[in-house]
């Protein structure tokens, strides 16, 4: 199997997780390479619980443009809440291999892809290796991912928790133009471009001030360095292939008959001042739903995950409340061969 390095044709350098004084890698954990069944590598790694009973495992579902670095801190946090966890970069960011001959672009073909790339990390990591019950925490765009998941039935979870989930785009002026763009643009053969006005620079880069991410200066800047470290894995803009297709996967879920469809137990934390994803358009797409739950954190911006003290802890006491779990026996281990340890 052969990661994509920025050149195509170019041996891959070795698999890695990155550290900075402020972001170690959380130890003991297993770094892996995933191969799905269209020939993609992507980068995985998992960890055992850090208390003396499993719970389970949880599977994080990044959000577009993130990478595993920038959960390191959600990763010790499950830990100590007695799972184990499976994180990985989805194709196209991160250290997973790209479809573009520029590494700094958010890039996918059609959404369905990513359905591949979680196949691959359950049939390799998640259902192997990993205790039961296997839980997804997604968020953003991947939230909208995991719905459409749910919502067809291929989700290999037992419950979903979603944070600021991805059912419309604020940062685009006028979605319905975009989405006609997009689309026009996408068919004559310009997926692979740049968004008009698109650059390679990293939304986590750009200077705290009037950012849309977070209210915490030191874990905004702690994302910020480690999106520095990873480089081109930490994206740019997307291409008007993955807009085009970010419209539909959206457009589809707020069909007003699709909430009620879904059967998986969820719980949507949303972000009151989110000016990424509209919050709005999640609460009513949580009214609709059967198995559903939703709790709005009034003062967070997008990334709840990375954001003060006070609102992370409204959120853990939610997900406590919502996820149950019970001791079950350690997993098998991965061949020597197949990952690499992570000291």
């Amino acid at each position: 199997m052969r990661r994509f390095d920025g050149e195509i044709g170019r041996e891959p350098p070795l698999l890695t997780l990155r550290s900075t004084p402020d972001n170690p890698v959380p130890p003991g954990g297993t770094l892996i390479a995933v191969g799905t069944r269209d020939d993609c590598t992507l980068r995985a790694a998992y960890w055992q619980s850090a208390a003396r009973t499993c719970r389970g495992t949880v599977c994080l579902l990044q959000g577009r443009a993130e990478f595993i670095e920038k959960y390191y801190e959600t990763i010790q946090d499950l830990r100590t809440r007695g799972f184990a966890v499976v994180a990985f970069d989805w194709r196209g960011q991160g250290e997973s291999d790209r479809r573009v001959d520029d590494p700094h672009k958010g890039h996918v073909a059609r959404f369905d892809d990513y359905r591949l790339d979680l196949r691959a990390v359950a049939e390799t990591v998640l259902v192997p290796l990993m205790p039961e019950p296997h839980i997804g925490l997604a968020h953003s765009m991947g939230g909208c991912v995991a719905l459409i998941g749910a919502l067809d039935g291929w989700l290999p979870f037992r419950r979903l928790v979603t944070v600021a989930p991805m059912l419309s785009i604020r940062m685009v002026r006028w979605p319905a133009g975009a989405a006609f763009l997009s689309r026009a643009l996408h068919r004559i053969g310009l997926g692979h471009w740049y968004i008009p006005l698109g650059k390679p620079v990293s939304i986590a880069t750009k200077p705290y001030a009037g950012n849309r991410l977070s209210r915490d200066p030191m874990r905004y800047a702690r994302n910020a360095a480690a999106a520095r470290q990873v480089g081109a894995g930490a994206v740019g803009d997307p291409t008007i292939a993955w807009l085009a297709e970010a419209f539909r996967a959206m457009a589809r879920l707020r069909d007003p008959r699709v909430a009620p469809r879904i059967t998986l137990p969820t719980l949507i934390v949303a972000a009151g001042a989110d000016p990424v994803c509209g919050t709005l358009d999640t609460e009513r797409f949580a009214g609709r739903m059967k198995a559903g739950h939703i709790l709005v954190l009034p003062d967070s911006r997008h990334e709840i995950l990375s954001e003060r003290d006070a609102i992370r802890q409204d959120f853990w006491a939610a997900f406590d409340a919502f996820v149950p779990g019970s001791p079950l026996p350690s997993h098998n281990e991965v061949e020597a061969h197949q990952a690499v340890p992570v000291t």
